[in-house]
C-alpha cells in the first residue's frame, strides 16, 4: 500500500517534471532579483553569522571546546537549512494561489520546489563547510560519508515539515509570527554555540528531544570526534523525518480542496 502511494506520487512529479523545474527557476530569479551579488549572498549570509558568533562567543566558549570554529559552523549549517527551508515554505501556497486555483497541478509542487531552492543554498554551504573543516585541521576520514544520512533524512524533515506549516497557515495566517518566535528560541536550545556535557544529566536528555539537536549532534560526532552515531540516533532520525512527512501528505491530503476556499 505505501509502496503504491510513493510511485503514483512520483509519476505525479515526473508528470509535472517542466512545471516544478519552471517553479526552481522562478524561484531562484525572484530571490536574487535586482542583487548586485546574487546567489553569492547564499554563501555570504552564513560566514557573517559564523564570524559574528565566533567573535561574540569565544571568548566563553572556545577554550573549552577543540575546533571550536567547526563546533559552531556544524550547529550553523543544520539550524540554518531548517529555519530558510521552513520559513520560505511555510507561504508557499498563499504565493502559488494564483496559479493553482486556475489550474488543476498537486499543490505539493510548489513547496518541493521551494524546498529544492534551499537545498541548493544548503549544498553550497556545506562545501565551505568543509574548507573550513579543512583549514580548521579536522582530521579527513571515511565516515564522512556517513553524513549522506542525516542530510537525506533532514531534507525530508524539512520537506515534512514545510507542508504541515503550509497548510496551517492557509487557515492561521498567526503561525507565520508564533513560527519567527519559535526559531529564535529554538535557536538557543539546539546548542550551536555551546556543549550539553555542562548541564545536568537530566537536562542533557531533554536536548535530544529537540529533532534539530539531533542532527547537530551527529554532524558534530562524525566530524569532530570521528565517531560513528549510536544506532538509536540513527532510528530516532530517520523516525522523526519519517513522521513529519507523512503528516504533511496526510494533512495536505485531508484539506487538499479545502485549500481552495482559504486563499
Amino acid at each position: 500500500m505505501l509502496r503504491q502511494k510513493i510511485q503514483t506520487y512520483t509519476l505525479k512529479i515526473k508528470q509535472n517534471q517542466f512545471l516544478f523545474e519552471e517553479l526552481v527557476k522562478r524561484d531562484f530569479k525572484k530571490r536574487y532579483a535586482r542583487t548586485a551579488l546574487g546567489m553569492l549572498w547564499s554563501i555570504l549570509n552564513p560566514l557573517l553569522q559564523l564570524l559574528i558568533m565566533r567573535l561574540v562567543f569565544t571568548h566563553f566558549f572556545a577554550d573549552r571546546i577543540p575546533h571550536y570554529t567547526t563546533f559552531l559552523f556544524s550547529g550553523m549549517i543544520v539550524f540554518n537549512y531548517f529555519s530558510e527551508s521552513t520559513r520560505e515554505g511555510m507561504t508557499t501556497l498563499i504565493d502559488n494561489a494564483p496559479i493553482f486555483s486556475k489550474i488543476n497541478v498537486p499543490k505539493y509542487l510548489f513547496l518541493f520546489a521551494k524546498n529544492a531552492q534551499s537545498w541548493i543554498n544548503f549544498v553550497l554551504i556545506l562545501g565551505i563547510y568543509f574548507v573550513f573543516c579543512a583549514l580548521d585541521h579536522v582530521a579527513f576520514t571515511w565516515k564522512f560519508l556517513m553524513l549522506i544520512f542525516p542530510v537525506v533524512c533532514l531534507a525530508v524533515f524539512n520537506i515534512g515539515t514545510g507542508l504541515v506549516l503550509s497548510a496551517l497557515y492557509i487557515f492561521f495566517l498567526d503561525i507565520k509570527y508564533f513560527w519567527g518566535i519559535f526559531l529564535q528560541l529554538l535557536q538557543y536550545v539546539s546548542a550551536l554555540f555551546y556543549q550539553i556535557d555542562t548541564f545536568s544529566p537530566a537536562i542533557q536528555k531533554l536536548f535530544y528531544l529537540n529533532p534539530i539537536y539531533l542532527y547537530i549532534a551527529y554532524f558534530r560526532e562524525i566530524v569532530l570526534y570521528g565517531i560513528i552515531p549510536s544506532l538509536t540516533l540513527h532510528i530516532a532520525i530517520l523516525a522523526e523525518a519519517l513522521l513529519v512527512f507523512f503528516l504533511g501528505v496526510w494533512i495536505y491530503k485531508k484539506y487538499n480542496w479545502e485549500f481552495l476556499y482559504y486563499i
